[in-house]
């Protein structure tokens, strides 16, 4: 339903964001918000100590195309495939020093907004758009055959993200079109076996509010981990929706997030275990307006609070690292924040390339992250440096 535009306005100051407080750990000093003022001034001189201690320029590779990527799906630090528009998914084998470029026969129409894969052979494509052009693939030979396993036939659905349990288990949520009593509810779809897509009941899942939606930025407006499943919206609400025992009973609830237009709400979810979890978003068409861009959760998201520090800007996608539990990454639309816990943040960015613009990001197992952005931009960043004293 929000499928996100590229935005054309660099942001050119740093965003410093940080959680709510938190208890002290042996070994560790977490942030304290009776900190932040002191903090404020004390930032700028410690931020630039970092960029000298620490290596923060990307490594931009070559993608050998220029289609508008979306989709990225890291299996590991050799292996990863992306996805975008015209039909367009991409393969490396190699950690990206080559990346082979192909298009689904059939799909040059298609904007794949969603990729989730399982090896160099294994992957599954989500395409969103409107009623049929809404579809879910899947290869089991690094795409020299393609399995066409789900249309959406409700000319009023839209696909907007997908994930996976493991290879025959796995979601894709839907933006909101009429029960059978006319009740406005997001559409669930579940695979059991990796090969049919069956409705999830919307029974006891609550109606979509006037002018609420999901978006289809960058494939991660839904999370999972164990039983869980969490789905983050937009527009005339930012709620996120939650079920314990996968999908049969449902909550909701009300996020600190700027909502309202169309193009503003919460745009990514992602969670590091069944209670800590983070949501961000903001307005894409305003990409530099501060607000309640940004918000986390210790409690499985029966609650959220806003981050202390401001300016924030538009986020497209956030992620947690998966070797180092403190270490987020965010995604703007021209800079990668690289966030450790308790306070350690460090902006990255390629400021004299004009393509650096990013839409979505999949970690790396071993640590680290992969991310994509419009014209064939892929950029990779390494796995947690060593601290420094």
């Amino acid at each position: 339903m929000f499928a996100s535009t590229r935005l054309s306005r660099r942001q050119r100051f740093p965003i410093l964001v940080f959680p709510e407080s938190r208890r002290k750990r042996r070994g560790q000093l977490f942030c304290d918000n009776s900190l932040m003022p002191r903090l404020l001034t004390l930032v700028p001189f410690w931020v630039a100590c970092m960029f000298a201690q620490a290596q923060s320029t990307p490594q931009i590779q070559k993608s050998n195309t220029t289609e508008n990527l979306r989709g990225v799906s890291a299996v590991s630090q050799k292996v990863a495939w992306a996805s975008g528009t015209h039909g367009t998914y991409l393969r490396t084998t190699d950690g990206g020093r080559h990346w082979l470029v192909a298009q689904v026969p059939g799909a040059a129409t298609l904007d794949f907004r969603g990729v989730v894969a399982f090896s160099a052979d294994e992957a599954f494509l989500m395409s969103a758009g409107p009623g049929d052009q809404s579809r879910i693939y899947q290869t089991s030979d690094a795409g020299q055959h393609w399995s066409l396993q789900f249309t959406n036939r409700n000319p009023k659905g839209f696909f907007d993200s997908v994930v996976f349990w493991d290879a025959t288990h796995g979601i894709v949520l839907g933006d909101p079109t009429p029960d059978a009593n006319g009740q406005l509810k997001f559409e669930l779809l579940t695979t059991s076996d990796g090969q049919t897509w069956k409705p999830l009941s919307s029974s006891t899942l609550p109606p979509a509010l006037d002018g609420e939606g999901a978006f289809a930025a960058s494939n991660s407006c839904i999370a999972i981990h164990g039983e869980n499943i969490w789905f983050a919206t937009g527009g005339g609400a930012a709620r996120v929706f939650h079920s314990s025992d996968r999908g049969q009973t449902w909550q909701v609830i009300a996020t600190p997030i700027i909502h309202g237009p169309d193009s503003a709400g919460i745009f990514s979810i992602a969670f590091r275990d069944a209670n800590h979890g983070v949501i961000a978003g903001g307005d894409y068409k305003h990409p530099n307006q501060d607000g309640d861009n940004l918000a986390f959760t210790e409690d499985g998201g029966k609650t959220w609070k806003p981050a202390s520090m401001h300016p924030q800007v538009y986020f497209s996608a956030v992620i947690f690292d998966r070797v180092d539990e403190g270490r987020l990454f965010i995604v703007a639309s021209d800079s990668i924040f690289d966030l450790r816990l308790p306070f350690n943040p460090r902006k990255i960015n390629a400021p004299k390339n004009p393509d650096f613009r990013l839409n979505a990001a999949s970690p790396f197992p071993e640590g680290g992250a992969l991310f994509v952005g419009p014209k064939g931009t892929i950029v990779r960043t390494s796995s947690s440096p060593r601290r420094t004293s």
